[in-house]
């Protein structure tokens, strides 16, 4: 079977066995990187994964004027000097994170204009949002073609009560409230770890934010920040995608570095399909028998809940075994693109709506399929390691936004798979 060069290889049906260190998570430094910004000083990341969104955050920051390196596992940044506030290009187009960068050049400059991110249009989630929030900051907004211009004389603090628990709001508004005038309370919040970890970084480096990690935030004004040593935590959608892919084959890993207390839903999940979980200081150990006990329902939901970038990995373990399962989505309108894909590969899915419902079948059988997104491609690497035969996933680009190097975390795991 031949594949491109963005592709993925993987010959199935073999049980998991061994060990694997867990990267840095990408839903934390990204903010992160975006709030170094605010020190205007030089801050080191520790633990970063080298993934391509870090790249285009790391090429964003480099053209707005900042000086970035790497050293190992840290990446150093030097926020000291901001010669641009205008970002355009596939670094802003194609990477929906990148508005969080919003807030931060507001806290920093009161001033960005910016394509916008991801392809998305005001009006559709999450760009309206993070602007209405803003606005009530006395941010003015300015559309162009393609683009808008976000400016504001003096940040000031408000009571802003979120319709929705976005992260990527939440986030925004709080790197602005960190430099606003007065005090920002935040109504409804995300309660994301990687909200959390941004708090986190920006209290240590001398923001003041009480309640992160809780549905009111509150936020008060400083005048500067100062640079600081930072550590990432572990990745823990990546975790939760390798607990699962051990679910669907069988056998026996351990997870380096797991950040096991964000991960009580996902486990919970696991445990319920019959996985013998073991918690220790340095990851996690998961035991599991290829024959998993079918689970009626799985709702994805805002953290604590089930995680919404853990519903495609869930859904190719589920492919198989007996009984039906339904997963329903509601987070992302258009999440289940995946279910075609583990169709050709003899799984049985109907989609109506916001649900999926899965049928398990005796096996699925390895052919050629393609990512369409991020987790999506994830999935249909652990369908890989499950079916029988030669897998190829195209389109490797898009696992690599959030994937360190998929194919070594699975070697390390016994798989056969490599890229071609």
């Amino acid at each position: 079977m031949s594949g491109k060069v963005d592709s993925i290889h993987i010959r199935g049906g073999n049980a998991l066995f061994g060990e694997t260190q867990i990267q840095g998570s990408k839903n934390a430094v990204l903010p992160v990187m975006a709030a170094a910004l605010l020190t205007e000083d030089v801050c080191v990341i520790e633990n970063c994964p080298r993934i391509s969104d870090v790249i285009h955050m790391q090429n964003l920051l480099t053209k707005i004027g900042c000086k970035l390196s790497r050293k190992g596992r840290n990446l150093v940044i030097d926020a000291r000097e901001v010669s641009e506030d205008y970002m355009e290009g596939e670094s802003v187009t194609g990477m929906r994170s990148s508005s969080m960068l919003l807030g931060a050049m507001l806290g920093r400059t009161g001033h960005i204009t910016m394509a916008y991110p991801g392809g998305c249009v005001i009006g559709k989630r999450p760009i309206d949002m993070h602007l209405n929030a803003l606005a009530k900051m006395g941010v003015v907004i300015e559309e162009k073609e393609g683009a808008f211009t976000a400016w504001a004389k003096r940040l000031e603090g408000n009571v802003i009560k979120l319709p929705f628990a976005s992260v990527g709001a939440t986030e925004n508004i709080i790197m602005a409230a960190v430099k606003a005038n007065g005090i920002t309370i935040i109504d409804n919040a995300a309660k994301e770890p990687e909200i959390v970890t941004l708090c986190d970084f920006l209290q240590r480096a001398g923001a003041v934010i009480e309640g992160a990690g809780e549905s009111l935030l509150m936020i008060k004004g400083v005048n500067k920040l100062h640079g600081i040593q930072f550590r990432i935590p572990g990745d823990r959608i990546v975790a939760g995608t390798y607990l699962f892919s051990v679910l669907g084959t069988g056998g026996h890993i351990f997870l380096k570095d797991a950040p096991t207390r964000q991960m009580l839903s996902v486990m919970r999940t696991a445990a319920m399909m019959g996985a013998d979980i073991e918690i220790s200081k340095e990851g996690l150990s998961v035991l599991a028998e290829p024959a998993r006990i079918p689970i009626p329902y799985v709702k994805t939901e805002v953290y604590p809940g089930f995680p919404t970038d853990l519903q495609s990995p869930l859904m190719a373990v589920l492919s198989v075994g007996e009984g039906t399962c339904i997963i329903e989505e509601t987070i992302f309108e258009d999440r289940f693109k995946m279910a075609q894909e583990l169709a050709k590969m003899g799984a049985q899915i109907k989609i109506d709506g916001k649900q999926a419902f899965i049928t398990g079948v005796p096996k699925l059988v390895g052919c050629e399929v393609s990512a369409g997104e991020l987790r999506g491609g994830a999935g249909l690497v652990i369908a890989g390691c499950m079916a029988e035969g030669e897998t190829v996933v195209k389109n490797r680009h898009f696992i690599e936004r959030g994937y360190e190097d998929i194919c070594r975390d699975y070697q390390n795991l016994g798989v056969n798979i490599y890229t071609g």
